[in-house]
């Protein structure tokens, strides 16, 4: 598969489901996907962490469970969903954030007595069916991650992605991003 043919892709995803509500919050599965990239890119992050972050909630994009699954009561394990869509376009410093994304919110859960309060209502009810907080164990494993650090920044960028009417750059602003992390895959490392 071709970078062109990624990011047809892509474009096709967030046309079908980015005008879909994001889970519980004011913005759309787009507006979300587009603040937490431009977070990371105001930041100077990699390349490869901004295109992590765009794609973050790309296993959303991708469930059969509907756009109201915690409101339902089910985990849609959007986080390996997503992982696994994008490890065979992107290597590590890409598909690993995503997948330790919903980790992280545990993890900061846990470490940071304060995060756990500043947590949407949506986010808290999602907390609940990923496992809650952490424990001591589950923290330490978590610390053992080459990726957690750029986990753990995803998702303070994704938490502060609910900013309605928030504006940001469009989708086609994140291409060449996008070609290079597409470009580096074989070179990735933590």
């Amino acid at each position: 598969m071709t970078t062109d043919d990624i990011l047809a892709r892509i474009d096709r995803l967030f046309a079908d489901r980015g005008a879909e509500e994001y889970h519980g919050e004011a913005v759309s599965q787009l507006e979300h996907a587009l603040q937490s990239a431009a977070a990371g890119e105001r930041e100077g992050a990699a390349a490869e962490l901004v295109v992590a972050a765009l794609l973050h909630d790309v296993g959303h994009l991708i469930q059969p469970h509907g756009e109201d699954a915690a409101e339902r009561g089910i985990d849609d394990r959007h986080e390996s969903l997503g992982q696994r869509f994008l490890q065979k376009h992107f290597g590590p410093a890409v598909t690993e954030p995503v997948r330790l994304h919903v980790a992280a919110k545990r993890y900061l859960c846990a470490v940071e007595p304060e995060y756990l309060a500043r947590l949407s209502p949506a986010s808290r009810r999602s907390l609940e069916l990923q496992g809650g907080p952490m424990s001591a164990t589950e923290v330490a494993a978590f610390e053992g991650e080459e990726f957690y650090r750029s986990a753990t920044q995803l998702r303070r960028w994704d938490d502060t992605a609910k900013v309605p009417g928030l504006p940001t750059p469009p989708l086609g602003h994140f291409r060449d991003l996008i070609r290079k992390a597409f470009r580096d895959r074989d070179s990735q490392t933590g």
